[in-house]
């Protein structure tokens, strides 16, 4: 059994650094991600499909980097026939709530759009003061934009959606966050 154990870790230093996702290899998905959205949103004027074909939706958003809404809660809901209202809930460290104004525009692919919008968050920092041994939530507050692609399956209450959402906190640290993909999978309901 040791020698089993050994055998992994040996295997498991020598090839590790398949499994790493290097900022390398971020930057040039993003530069990719990035071609896709601007050609498919250079082609879409040609369409004339509607833009959306379901009302509401909720789900899980998968993010890439640590920004300050990243791995969440989404719920989007449509306020018109190309305009939704994304809200954004993230649980883990920071606890951020983030709402983003998006416009959809359809593609040629039936269920297929581009989007893009802005909007804003508000998150909370653990920080712990070592001296007191206390903790607290420091607010931070910032803008995010948005870029992606949304696909709805028919007939199957399902939509996808992959996007680049970019943050920058502007109270209490102003920083930049360029690396934020994300994926989504909601749930969809209404027309």
């Amino acid at each position: 059994m040791a020698l089993k154990q050994q055998n992994f870790c040996i295997l498991f230093r020598e090839y590790w650094h398949y499994f790493s996702f290097t900022l390398y290899q971020n930057q040039i998905t993003m530069k990719k991600i990035l071609s896709v959205v601007l050609l498919t949103a250079a082609v879409s004027p040609f369409s004339s499909v509607s833009a959306q074909d379901y009302k509401s939706a909720l789900g899980v958003r998968l993010s890439s980097s640590s920004a300050m809404v990243n791995n969440s809660v989404s719920f989007k809901q449509f306020v018109s026939d190309k305009t939704a209202i994304e809200a954004l809930f993230s649980f883990g460290d920071p606890h951020a709530l983030g709402a983003i104004l998006e416009f959809h525009k359809p593609l040629s692919a039936a269920g297929l759009n581009y989007f893009y919008g802005a909007g804003g968050y508000i998150s909370f920092i653990k920080t712990t003061n070592v001296n007191i041994g206390k903790t607290s939530g420091d607010p931070n507050f910032g803008a995010q934009g948005v870029i992606g692609l949304d696909y709805k399956f028919t007939n199957v209450p399902l939509n996808l959606s992959l996007d680049w959402k970019p943050e920058l906190n502007i109270v209490s640290d102003i920083n930049f966050e360029p690396a934020a993909l994300g994926f989504n999978a909601r749930f969809t309901f209404g027309k």
